[in-house]
C-alpha cells in the first residue's frame, strides 16, 4: 500500500498533508471536469464571464462548507478560468501584518490570492486586508511613538478567494467585503460516483458502477473522501479481489476497513458511543465529551459533528450534545434512556 489507513475517513481542516497528496492529481482543472456544486458552479462562471467582459478581476470570492468539498479546487479553477495566477496562504500562516502585506504587494494585476482557513486569520493582519479588498491599497506605519508616520501603498488589482469551515467566525467587516460568497453543499451518491468514476481512469484502476456507486454511499458526501477510500480499496482489491473494484469487492474491503454503511468510521463509532455509554445518551459538553474519546474538541465541532447532526445522530442543546433515537437504533439498541 502506498499509504496506511488509519481507521479515519477524515481528518482534521488544519492537517492536509496527506489530503494534498492524494488529490494532486485528482484535481479537476476546469468547470467541464469539475462534478457537483452546479449552482456554485453556474453562477460563478456567469460573475467570471461579466468580469473578463469588463476586463476587471473578479469580485472577491468567500467559499465556505465543510472540509472536502472543494473550495481549494475551486479556487485554482476560478484563477485558471480567468487565465491568473494562483497565489496561496492560510490563516495560520499569517502571523503579523507585515506577513500579510507582503503577500500582497508580491501580487500583480488580475492575480487570485487564496486564503485557506481564512477564519484563523489574527485580526490584526486581517484588518490589512480591509483596504486592500476595498481600495487596492495597503496603509504601512513607520517609525514609532510621536514620530510615526502611515504611508499609503497601492496594489495590483487583484481577486481574493477565501476558504473556511466556520463562516460564523469571521467577523463582520472581513465577510462584508467579499462580493460573491458561496455555500458548498455535501455531495450527493450520483455526484460522487462521476467523481469516483473519473478519479480511477486517472489512477487506471477497473472500477465498475457497482464499485464506484459503493463507495460513493459510505464517503459521506465529500469527494475528498471518496478519493481516500477509492485508494484504499484498490489496495485491497489489488492484494485478494484481482484488481477489479466491483460492488462486492468494494462491500468487503470497506468491512475490513470498518467503514459502515452509513459512511462511519472509528472516531465517528468512539463519539457516539462514548455519548451513549458514558453520559448515558446526553447532555454531554463538548469539552467532556473530548476529552472521554480523546480528540481535540474543534476537531470534533469542525470534522465529525456535521456529518452525525446531518445523519441525525445528534443533536445540540444548550446544555450540551444529546444522541438520538435514530443513533440508539443505528447500534441496534433500545431508544434513548428518558
Amino acid at each position: 500500500m502506498d499509504d496506511k489507513f488509519n481507521g479515519r475517513l477524515i481528518t482534521s481542516a488544519y492537517d492536509h498533508a496527506e489530503d494534498y497528496d492524494i488529490e494532486k492529481t485528482l484535481r479537476p482543472q476546469t468547470f467541464d471536469d469539475y462534478h457537483g456544486q452546479e449552482k456554485v458552479k453556474n453562477q460563478i462562471k456567469i460573475f467570471i464571464e461579466a468580469a473578463k467582459l469588463r476586463g476587471e478581476p473578479l469580485d472577491h470570492v468567500l467559499l465556505y462548507g465543510p472540509p472536502g468539498l472543494g473550495k481549494t479546487t475551486l479556487s485554482q479553477i476560478i484563477a485558471s478560468e480567468m487565465g491568473s495566477m494562483i497565489k496561496t496562504s492560510s490563516g495560520p500562516a499569517i502571523e503579523r501584518p507585515g506577513d500579510i502585506a507582503s503577500v500582497l504587494n508580491d501580487l500583480s494585476p488580475g492575480d487570485v490570492l487564496f486564503i485557506d482557513e481564512i477564519h484563523r486569520l489574527p485580526r490584526v493582519a486581517e484588518e490589512v486586508l480591509y483596504s486592500a479588498m476595498e481600495d487596492f491599497v495597503i496603509d504601512i506605519l513607520i517609525g514609532k511613538g510621536q514620530g510615526a508616520k502611515s504611508i499609503r501603498m497601492p496594489l495590483a488589482k487583484f481577486t481574493l478567494v477565501g476558504a473556511t469551515t466556520r463562516i460564523g467566525l469571521l467577523t463582520a467587516p472581513l465577510r462584508d467585503r467579499f462580493g460573491i460568497i458561496q455555500r458548498l453543499e455535501p455531495y450527493t451518491v450520483d455526484e460522487l460516483c462521476q467523481i469516483i468514476k473519473s478519479s480511477a481512469n486517472v489512477l487506471s484502476i477497473d472500477t465498475d458502477t457497482e464499485g464506484a456507486t459503493e463507495i460513493a454511499r459510505r464517503s459521506r458526501g465529500t469527494p475528498r473522501i471518496a478519493n481516500r477510500l477509492l485508494k484504499r480499496v484498490r489496495d485491497f482489491a489489488q492484494v485478494k479481489f484481482g484488481g477489479v473494484i466491483s460492488g462486492e469487492t468494494a462491500s468487503a474491503a470497506l468491512d475490513l476497513m470498518e467503514v459502515d454503511k452509513k459512511g462511519l468510521d472509528n472516531v465517528d463509532r468512539n463519539v457516539l458511543l462514548c455519548l451513549m455509554d458514558k453520559f448515558n445518551g446526553g447532555p454531554a459538553g463538548l469539552d467532556n465529551l473530548a476529552a472521554s474519546t480523546g480528540e481535540d474538541a474543534e476537531t470534533i465541532e469542525d470534522v465529525y459533528e456535521p456529518y452525525l447532526l446531518q445523519l441525525g445522530f445528534i443533536q445540540r442543546t444548550p446544555r450540551g450534545r444529546v444522541a438520538t433515537d435514530l443513533c440508539y437504533r443505528h447500534f441496534e439498541r433500545v431508544d434513548r434512556p428518558e
